[in-house]
């Protein structure tokens, strides 16, 4: 079977199961059976290689063991099957017994069956999808392994538009930007408190592989990335991708980033990382003792503001970062928002904003959303805002005509040689000192849009625009009423 059909082949086998509902649940049906059927590929690796080598997993639940369908009529299927997969499989593998000192490779088989779910219902309809996976491809063969990149994408592309579970991916196009605007090197370690899929993770993979060039090299690779995914699904989609990078014990942990109290990290050995990429969660809100992990001043009910404190506690000195963030950080005039822009600015080198157009992330959100690219390396001594616009043609991103690569080509080669850019409706790129936007009340909302295609949005989304757009004139009305009160002495009592 061609690669590129065989998710749909497995979509279109489970839409007759009725334990399986919507995109997001056939996709981590099919992602489990990914993983434990590339897991097994590995450890026959580990094997050949390590005579000692002892699996985690008992032999009988091995994919090898129970999957391979040998044609004998000894496979199991039907009620059989199902019997074994949910009190035999699923059990065994989340309750594995590991010590603290558990290498991360065994680690990782626990974590990714913890609170994972097999909903099939149809025993026979599950075997023919266990044999569909086992006969598409052979793990065990490099060029087979790194092939299943085609299937992995076309799994990421149909998360995006899985409903909510679409905020884990960020398109390829911007991971790799961001990844390549960084460039880490083999050595440094790169992190994503929020790692989803592992999109950036893999897009700092495809830079570091390339340099290495011996075997001391490919251990210093193996170590170089650093995740935490809070949701099963996109943590066990993340592990598998970095097993078929060939990073065998991934250092991703099924985690919350946020529980642990950000102070900590400039004392604690391996805490703080050279490079961050990151696209954190947005619009969410955590509980109310998490906040508490962090500086009075930093504390915040945006789950966005929290990753971005975060971040400035765990960039090594001399580190580099890459966030993407909302319009709404930009201009939001609260008191966590503005203490962090003030960082950004006197604490950090926040040197360029990229913004972005909106719907990038179509069909999971339509908000408009911007990269901030800042390094501690010291304060900033200036700022570049720069508007990346529409593609000729394009009137918006969707699933069928997304964000290429080749569209941040004109970004790329205005990074290099910058220059401002003033066209008929306002600057498209400019650099503002520091003094600019300390008067301007930290209001980066510079270098924006000045026209918007009109589009029809659910009443959610609808909804959450206009809160954005209050917000906004808010920030705006809260800026000239301050200065008034300073013009006439006025002192006005901080309501954030």
């Amino acid at each position: 079977m061609a690669l590129g059909s065989l998710v749909k082949t497995l979509q279109n086998i489970m839409r007759n199961d009725a334990g399986v509902n919507g995109d997001a649940q056939r996709i981590e049906q099919m992602t489990w059976l990914f993983f434990l059927k590339i897991y097994d590929a590995k450890e026959q690796e580990w094997e050949f290689y390590d005579d000692s080598y002892e699996s985690v997993i008992p032999d009988e639940l091995r994919w090898h063991s129970w999957a391979h369908d040998r044609k004998d009529g000894k496979a199991l299927t039907g009620a059989e099957l199902l019997d074994f997969v949910n009190n035999r499989l699923f059990p065994t593998l989340s309750g594995l017994e590991l010590g603290p000192d558990a290498p991360l490779r065994q680690a990782v088989v626990k974590a990714a069956f913890t609170d994972a779910n097999n909903y099939m219902k149809d025993g026979i309809l599950l075997r023919q999808v266990v044999n569909e996976i086992d006969q598409a491809v052979d793990f065990t063969e490099y060029r087979e392994r790194h092939a299943f990149g085609e299937i992995y994408e076309t799994i990421l592309k149909d998360l995006q538009s899985a409903g909510n579970a679409g905020e884990f991916y960020t398109p390829r196009a911007v991971t790799d930007f961001m990844a390549e605007m960084l460039a880490p090197k083999l050595g440094e370690t790169v992190a994503d408190f929020a790692c989803g899929t592992g999109g950036f993770l893999t897009s700092a993979l495809k830079l570091l592989a390339p340099q290495v060039k011996t075997p001391a090299d490919k251990d210093t690779y193996s170590q170089s990335i650093y995740g935490i995914e809070k949701k099963q699904l996109p943590y066990l989609l993340c592990v598998t991708n970095m097993l078929l990078h060939d990073i065998d014990s991934p250092q991703v942990y099924h985690d919350n980033s946020l529980d642990s109290d950000i102070r900590e990290y400039r004392h604690k050995k391996g805490g703080q990382f050279n490079v961050v990429l990151m696209n954190p969660p947005y619009g969410g809100s955590e509980k109310a003792t998490i906040q508490g992990n962090f500086p009075t001043a930093l504390r915040s009910s945006e789950t966005a503001d929290l990753f971005l404190a975060l971040i400035l506690y765990r960039l090594k000195k001399g580190g580099r970062a890459a966030v993407i963030i909302p319009d709404g950080f930009l201009f939001g005039q609260d008191s966590a928002k503005v203490e962090i822009k003030r960082r950004l600015l006197e604490d950090f080198n926040l040197h360029t904003v990229v913004r972005m157009p909106q719907s990038v992330f179509a069909p999971y959100t339509s908000i408009t959303t911007n990269i901030l690219f800042f390094d501690n390396t010291g304060k900033s001594d200036g700022v570049w805002f720069y508007r990346m616009d529409m593609p000729e043609g394009y009137k918006h991103f969707s699933k069928t005509k997304p964000m290429r690569g080749e569209h941040f080509d004109h970004v790329r080669e205005w990074w290099v040689n910058r220059k401002e850019i003033e066209l008929p409706d306002g600057p498209k790129a400019k650099r503002y000192t520091i003094d600019e936007l300390v008067a301007g009340g930290f209001n980066f909302d510079l270098c924006g849009y000045p026209h918007e295609e009109e589009v029809i949005l659910p009443p959610d989304e609808l909804i959450r625009n206009y809160r954005a757009e209050r917000a906004k004139l808010d920030a705006a009305i809260d800026e000239k009423l301050a200065k008034i009160c300073e013009i006439l002495g006025i002192e006005v009592e901080d309501e954030g």
